[in-house]
């Protein structure tokens, strides 16, 4: 998996099952990944997709997932 790999909002949407719009609407919101913009047109980096992936890890519902915990 190359992470330097840019993705389309299509592919992102794809990946997690959620609209485009729900995509457009995070970034307007500043949730979700940081993302490209490249002359008006939007990508994300792969890398920063898989980093957002794993910092979203959840344990339960009131506690954040600590990388490295030997607890799974």
């Amino acid at each position: 998996m190359n992470y330097l790999e840019l993705w389309t909002q299509t592919q992102i949407a794809e990946r997690w099952r959620v609209s485009e719009g729900t995509l457009e609407r995070w970034r307007s919101e500043g949730i979700g990944p940081i993302f490209l913009k490249l002359q008006g047109q939007v990508r994300y980096r792969l890398s920063d997709v898989v980093a957002f992936e794993e910092a979203s890890l959840r344990r339960s519902t009131s506690e954040a997932y600590r990388a490295g915990d030997s607890r799974r």
